[in-house]
């Protein structure tokens, strides 16, 4: 893992020579784990990587209670403590010298006051924008990488296997999460990769809705969409539920959805356009008569974060290419009925095949019914 971090580092620098930036400034914590291996928040504290085309060298400055754990992912050279009474830019012009030509930055996480410092500290520089570049190069997910997420997604499996044997009618659906929350959390190095999702009846209708009081009773829709983070990558799963027996109407809204996710993933290829898997699912739930009930794209990519590019909608002409991530996720959702949802992650092989990561069953399965 070190040397694919040394080798990210040699690629922005190449980008940097090929672009003219003299010098870049990476903020976002996720992405300095990307190019350093070091996973840290600084909370309002400076932390930056400082990539040096004129020198060749990249330098990371952290605050200083934090050296010793940054220094376990780079040499001594490369650390640079930023104390509580320091100015952050006096220290990046004290080891930096005078920046004259461009400096990337990311305009997507650098703060406005920070910008405003770097324009006063370097008033002859220009800047210009660097994150179509580094979202471009995360999009391709290595085999590290991977072996990463599909721990992830084992984690979710077993998180997932344990909700259907927990829930039952009369849980609410906040104490539901909350409980397969604390669960992942005792797997160990795993932590949930966003706040955990039950839905539950009419309320399974809500795509993006907040686990609440609501209690499950007999013939609801569940909703339970769970991801967990492993090492800094994350894996997303969603699958949907009725307790107890539930109606033919409910039954036909899940085998539609169920079609959808078979015949999107059975189209991923590479090369091909990725709106066609939005479309291929799209196709399938409006020959149900439930096309306009399905309100969202197929999916998107992930990675270190749970959202990440690709999007998966019917007008993205991108091709797909080896190394892509993302979801299949198509839903059906009726205010007066509730949802239906089931998300799997695909990730893309060197030779263009798609590995399904995940395998937690999808045909329907019942809930037990509280009749105490």
């Amino acid at each position: 893992m070190e040397f694919q971090h040394e080798a990210r580092c040699r690629q922005l620098l190449a980008y940097m020579e090929k672009r003219n930036i003299d010098v870049s400034f990476i903020v976002s914590p996720i992405h300095i784990y990307y190019f350093t291996g070091y996973l840290s928040e600084p909370y309002e504290r400076f932390m930056a990587l400082a990539a040096d085309a004129r020198s060749g060298e990249t330098k990371l400055f952290v605050p200083g209670l934090d050296l010793d754990t940054a220094r376990e992912h780079l040499s001594d050279r490369q650390t640079v403590p930023v104390s509580d009474t320091e100015h952050p830019l006096v220290v990046l012009k004290r080891e930096l010298g005078a920046i004259t030509g461009l400096i990337g930055i990311e305009k997507k996480h650098i703060r406005v006051a920070l910008h405003e410092q770097l324009v006063d500290a370097f008033p002859h520089a220009s800047f210009i924008d660097l994150d179509s570049w580094i979202m471009s190069a995360r999009m391709k997910k290595s085999e590290e990488e991977m072996e990463k997420v599909r721990q992830a997604v084992l984690a979710a499996e077993k998180v997932m296997e344990y909700a259907v044997r927990k829930a039952h009618t009369g849980m609410a659906e906040s104490e539901l999460a909350a409980e397969l929350e604390y669960q992942t959390r005792k797997l160990g190095n795993v932590k949930p990769a966003f706040e955990f999702t039950v839905l539950a009846g009419r309320r399974s209708a809500l795509p993006h809705g907040k686990s609440g009081t609501d209690l499950i009773k007999p013939n609801d829709f569940v909703v339970i969409d769970i991801g967990v983070r492993v090492d800094g990558y994350c894996s997303d799963i969603t699958r949907t539920f009725i307790a107890g027996e539930g109606t033919k109407e409910q039954e036909n809204m899940y085998a539609a959805v169920l079609e959808a996710n078979r015949r999107a993933i059975e189209a991923i290829a590479s090369g091909i356009p990725i709106g066609v898997l939005d479309q291929r699912a799209r196709k399938v739930i409006e020959s149900k008569g439930y096309g306009r009930y399905f309100t969202h794209r197929l999916g998107h990519g992930f990675g270190m974060e749970i959202h990440e590019p690709p999007s998966i909608h019917g007008e993205n002409g991108m091709p797909i290419e080896a190394g892509m991530l993302f979801t299949v996720e198509p839903g059906i959702y009726i205010p007066s009925v509730g949802g239906v949802r089931i998300e799997d992650d695909v990730f893309i092989r060197e030779d263009g095949t798609a590995e399904l990561l995940t395998q937690f069953p999808k045909e329907l399965r019942r809930l037990e019914v509280n009749t105490g």
